[in-house]
């Protein structure tokens, strides 16, 4: 349960990893999420049947509404040079605005019946499919993260952008990369949220950037970039998820999660800063 609880934000997780690797951060992939699964509900209404073809066509409206996202991002942070703070808190409100004005914020309840039991609730060999689908994402992150030029792209460019550019990286247009993967990863995210929930959760998603945020910086990634791995945000976003489940259990409101989140980050981010400044000496 912890696991199926976990994976959107995973998938989230993923592209966040790859943004604030490079000294960046992407306020703006809850918004992108419910607009992507909006996109995508309304793509499969359109497309009608309960079919394989149907629920590709979502999964394919989605990936592209939240590419589209992803690169509004990249251009604005990486070509206009606007901090990506500004840029992708605007493109939150205007992401979600967008999603409300689309549904006049009711929400979409008429999807097939094939992408939930087969995709929200369905299991392989006992395994929820939907981890499966996370694993894998986060798995090919992780190898792309490690083992490949763009990996490494993306630590250097979080290290040191002006080193970057004078080693003759295209520091602008790895950023827009990174940006745009962040948005794809926020559609498959919104298709697999429509997915679960058999409805848009128009409302539902208000606190997931906090949550990956905090997630991906207790798992260690710092902040100011340069530093971090795909391993430690899945231990980072794992922390939360444990974190609601026993507040449950000894009967807490979980309500709490979120002090305690925001506790855990500041003090995630304070002894980031105290390690940087005994490297610096």
């Amino acid at each position: 349960n912890m696991a199926t609880d976990a994976s959107i934000l995973l998938v989230l997780a993923v592209g966040g990893t790859y943004v604030i690797l490079t000294g960046g951060i992407d306020l703006s992939i809850n918004g992108v999420l419910v607009f992507s699964g909006v996109i995508a509900a309304q793509a499969m209404v359109w497309t009608g049947g309960d079919n394989p073809p149907t629920l590709l066509v979502g999964l394919v409206f989605a990936m592209l509404a939240g590419a589209a996202w992803g690169a509004v991002n990249g251009f604005l942070i990486a070509k206009a040079r606007i901090p990506a703070l500004i840029v992708t808190l605007g493109t939150m409100g205007m992401s979600l605005g967008s999603a409300l004005l689309i549904t006049r914020g009711i929400d979409i309840s008429d999807v097939p019946d094939s992408l939930v039991v087969g995709i929200g609730s369905g299991r392989l060999m006992g395994v929820p499919v939907l981890v499966i689908v996370t694993a894998v994402i986060v798995i090919a992150g992780g190898l792309v993260l490690a083992y490949t030029r763009f990996g490494r792209y993306t630590y250097a460019v979080g290290s040191s952008p002006e080193a970057c550019r004078r080693a003759s990286i295209n520091v602008a247009g790895h950023l827009l990369k990174v940006y745009l993967l962040a948005g794809v990863l926020s559609g498959v995210a919104g298709y697999l949220s429509l997915a679960r929930f058999a409805t848009t959760t128009l409302s539902g998603h208000t606190t997931d950037n906090l949550q990956v945020i905090a997630g991906i910086v207790i798992g260690g990634t710092s902040l100011f970039g340069g530093s971090g791995g795909m391993f430690g945000t899945v231990v980072g976003i794992i922390i939360p998820v444990v974190l609601l489940n026993g507040f449950v259990v000894l009967g807490l409101p979980p309500f709490w999660q979120q002090v305690a989140v925001g506790a855990v980050l500041i003090g995630a981010v304070y002894f980031d800063q105290l390690r940087r400044r005994l490297r610096d000496r």
